[in-house]
């Protein structure tokens, strides 16, 4: 059995730029085919509303919203459009998401809420489109060597699965903080963990001064220092994340876990052996 797994993406969050690739990360699984409908980097009712409709129209057996605070009316306008054409459904957000949580419960919807994945410095007057690219390349390594990206994979992965078996699927409900991300890193090295969770926690609060200099700081000469603080502050979280993959490579530790043609997680933590099913 083939699964059409739809990505419906709006606006633009550092676990949405390679989130479908997670799935079928060599191209070669053949029990998913996957599509992704996105409205660029706009966050409008009127694109949204295109998105669900098209993706609706492919008849996915799943679909994944990415947004930026989920809680907001263009997310939240797709998953009313999700809900409707009766789609099991999964939304993956940053930390503002969670003042949506109790309506995609209601909803019978599933979330993923990604606390490190933090907001940019989105002044003009610093960011242009090379900074932009920077900073999304420091929250991708961030996400992925602390395990982040593992949650994701693996919690869209048992939906799949549980389609697959024809059963009704239980839609994850996640919050991925610091403890819960470097729990799924596969870092073994206890300094490499502890590097991880700094990591993954100095990510999470960059916010804080990028929110503060895009929304709350009105000078000029205030803000610019807050939000490239921010930009910074994320810049040392990435060479941290690095630092702990390298203590791994050292150890000759580094947990791999490639997909299988049939969608199965395969694992292996040494450099000359091959990837197995874990054991039962």
């Amino acid at each position: 059995m083939v699964l059409k797994v739809g990505f419906a993406k709006v606006g633009c969050i550092g676990s949405a730029v390679l989130i479908e690739y997670l799935l079928d990360e060599r191209a070669e699984r053949e029990d998913i085919d996957v599509r992704v409908v996105s409205s660029g980097a706009k966050l409008g009712v009127e694109q949204a509303t295109e998105v669900g409709q098209k993706l609706v129209e492919m008849k996915p057996n799943l679909v994944i919203i990415t947004s930026p605070n989920a809680a907001l009316p263009v997310p939240t306008k797709l998953r009313e459009i999700f809900k409707e054409a009766g789609l099991p459904t999964i939304i993956v957000s940053d930390a503002p998401a969670k003042k949506a949580v109790k309506a995609i419960e209601e909803a019978g919807q599933g979330y993923i809420i990604v606390e490190a994945d933090s907001m940019l410095g989105a002044r003009r007057e610093f960011l242009d489109p090379v900074e932009m690219a920077l900073f999304n390349a420091h929250i991708v390594k961030v996400l992925a060597i602390t395990g982040a990206f593992n949650i994701l994979r693996n919690e869209i992965d048992a939906v799949i699965d549980a389609l697959k078996r024809g059963e009704k699927p239980t839609l994850p409900r996640v919050v991925i903080d610091k403890e819960k991300a470097v729990a799924n890193s596969g870092l073994q090295n206890p300094y490499a963990r502890a590097k991880a969770m700094a990591a993954y926690e100095m990510a999470r609060r960059v916010a804080d001064l990028t929110v503060e200099g895009c929304f709350v700081v009105k000078e000029m000469e205030r803000y610019m220092p807050l939000i490239a603080a921010g930009h910074e502050m994320l810049a040392a979280a990435a060479m941290l994340a690095d630092e702990a993959r390298s203590i791994e490579k050292c150890n000759d530790t580094v947990y791999r876990s490639p997909h299988y043609d049939d969608g199965t997680i395969l694992r292996k933590f040494k450099f000359a052996e091959k990837p197995s099913k874990p054991s039962a």
